[in-house]
């Protein structure tokens, strides 16, 4: 099996990259229909890759009943999330890239093969622990530091003061939002009030003046505790 990660297509290794996303820490069983949206391809395409994937035993797959990981599907999955959280840190903090700028280029670059490459650049960037979006950056063994304690924005208490830790949406739009209000990892954000019409938040940002997130931006940021007002 060793020989397994080069004959591997970047379509495979995208496959594998979403199916281990989409399982998240539970490891559930991810459906043919979850996948197809994710990677906006028809159900006829997603089951030929699966079966693709299934005689490399990289995917256990059963029609109807979903599918996860093998051992080594999960193995691979994890390695490609780190190449390219370790690439978005390296354009950020290297090459001074915007954060909303460096997924899709990440994209690109998780698919380079060389782990003298990866291995240089973590050590590079002193083996970072989280990208710039607040993700965790798998080590060389594969060990993943998920951030404990961490809870969306849209589910903090109120007259709390809270930490941004994560964004768990790279869309672009989201991103260069949150830029433009001052919001990024480390912000220290002030949660006053919840209003019940539409479940947005009057928040004030590292000590700025009062404004409104709406219920689609606070469900996608994830915040530690800090203390009560």
């Amino acid at each position: 099996m060793a020989g397994t990660k080069s004959l591997l297509t970047q379509a495979e290794e995208n496959y594998l990259k979403e199916i281990f996303h989409l399982a998240g820490q539970e490891k559930l069983k991810v459906s043919t229909n979850a996948l197809a949206d994710k990677l906006d391809a028809k159900a006829s395409s997603i089951t030929d890759m699966l079966q693709k994937l299934k005689i490399k035993k990289l995917v256990a797959y059963q029609k109807y009943k979903g599918c996860g990981l093998t051992a080594e599907g999960e193995r691979i999955a994890i390695q490609i999330i780190r190449k390219h959280r370790l690439w978005e840190t390296f354009l950020v903090n290297k090459l001074n890239f915007g954060w909303d700028e460096v997924h899709d280029v990440a994209e690109q670059l998780e698919h380079i093969k060389s782990v003298k490459l990866v291995d240089g650049i973590d050590r590079l960037l002193n083996h970072p622990k989280f990208d710039p979006h607040g993700d965790p950056i798998p080590d060389k063994e594969g060990n993943i530091d998920y951030q404990e304690s961490m809870v969306d924005l849209c589910d903090a208490a109120i007259n709390s003061v809270v930490q941004l830790v994560s964004v768990n949406e790279n869309s672009l739009e989201l991103l260069k939002y949150l830029d433009e209000i001052g919001l990024n990892i480390g912000s220290e954000i002030v949660i006053h009030n919840r209003i019940t019409f539409d479940e947005s938040m009057i928040v004030q940002i590292n000590k700025g003046e009062k404004i409104s997130l709406s219920k689609k931006v606070t469900e996608n940021l994830g915040v530690k505790f800090k203390s009560k007002l």
